[in-house]
């Protein structure tokens, strides 16, 4: 009876071992159609692009240079001791989970993403790993993350979150200030990291990330900022095996990794889309003016019409579809953003 005891526990430990080592870059193709069937169905979705750079509407000190506005602090090579005062004055008073996730909703949309944290590397949740987030702000007591998380399963939207890979605020990250020499908005696009501290940051990242999985329950993880120099095929794919590990069924962008090369769970074209089908599964993501962050310049509005026919056309052709909204340093959607969007639901409920 011992040995039969002993072999019992063996055994279990042998599969508890297996299930904790598994590789989720090579699971089965019936394991991943199955993971990616509610993606694949859902076809519409909203993308948020929400943060500190929100209140400024793409304008600083006078300054309008710069295409996107949530890159306003390298298109104007914003020394990070200037940047982050704007914590100081984050207010939006006015974001409105619910109203959001209807707006969604009566879009046609069937998932939405939010920039949790941009390359800016303010958290829009409050993280246990940073001060450098929404309650450090005089938004403290408020969790737009856990806001919206909660709205999206009460109306029954699959929610996701974004976060970037760069981060122009961490201490391990080398930014020059306004006065070094060759300064350029390369430097931002690609920093370099202080030396030594490349294994403290993605001990972070992953800290934070597991705080977007455990506390937001999300579904899904889109990455960016995979273009830098430091991060690897090899960050990636680590990064990918234990995303998976905390939450299996999680879809997560193929900007974990270099996207020129990875695929899994989805390729992200930006600002376009192919010409014809493509053997992954893709997601097209698209502005709906010109600029991702809230710009109040940024006058250049699609028609509903060419938003419904984009759709249309990528769904077509096997993607979905990720329209991006930027809410205003309130936390508003724009009214041309709320117009269009009704009138592209409209179309498709005909």
């Amino acid at each position: 009876m011992k040995l039969l005891g002993v072999i019992a526990i063996l055994i279990v430990m042998s599969v508890s071992l297996n299930a904790q080592t598994k590789n989720y870059l090579n699971e089965s193709k019936e394991e991943y159609q199955r993971r990616m069937e509610w993606f694949t169905d859902s076809k519409y979705g909203m993308f948020i692009h929400f943060g500190l750079y929100s209140q400024l509407g793409g304008i600083y000190k006078g300054n309008e240079s710069g295409r996107y506005a949530e890159w306003i602090q390298a298109n104007q090579q914003i020394p990070k001791s200037d940047y982050i005062k704007l914590i100081d004055t984050w207010a939006p008073e006015k974001f409105n989970a619910n109203k959001i996730v209807k707006l969604a909703k009566k879009a046609g949309m069937e998932y939405i993403v939010i920039t949790t944290k941009h390359h800016e590397g303010f958290c829009l949740w409050d993280s246990d790993y940073t001060e450098y987030d929404i309650a450090g702000s005089p938004m403290k007591g408020r969790d737009f993350i856990k806001e919206l998380s909660e709205s999206c399963k009460k109306h029954k939207i699959r929610f996701g979150t974004y976060y970037s890979i760069i981060d122009w605020n961490h201490p391990s990250h080398d930014i020059p200030d306004s006065d070094a020499k060759e300064v350029t908005r390369k430097r931002w696009q690609n920093p370099r990291f202080n030396n030594g501290k490349k294994e403290e940051y993605v001990q972070y990242m992953k800290n934070q990330i597991k705080e977007l999985i455990e506390k937001y329950d999300t579904d899904i993880l889109w990455f960016d900022g995979d273009w830098a120099s430091y991060w690897t095929t090899e960050d990636g794919n680590d990064l990918y095996q234990y995303i998976r590990e905390l939450k299996p069924e999680i879809i997560i962008n193929n900007r974990v990794s270099k996207r020129e090369i990875f695929k899994k769970d989805f390729g992200t074209p930006e600002q376009f889309h192919p010409d014809g089908t493509l053997d992954y599964y893709w997601e097209a993501c698209y502005t709906m003016n010109d600029s991702w962050g809230f710009k109040i310049k940024d006058t250049d509005w699609k028609r509903p019409e060419e938003v419904y026919e984009k759709l249309k056309d990528i769904n077509k052709k096997g993607g979905n579809f990720l329209l991006n909204v930027g809410p205003d340093g309130n936390g508003e959607i724009p009214d041309a953003s709320v117009d269009i969007l009704l009138k592209v639901g409209k179309m498709l409920k005909r």
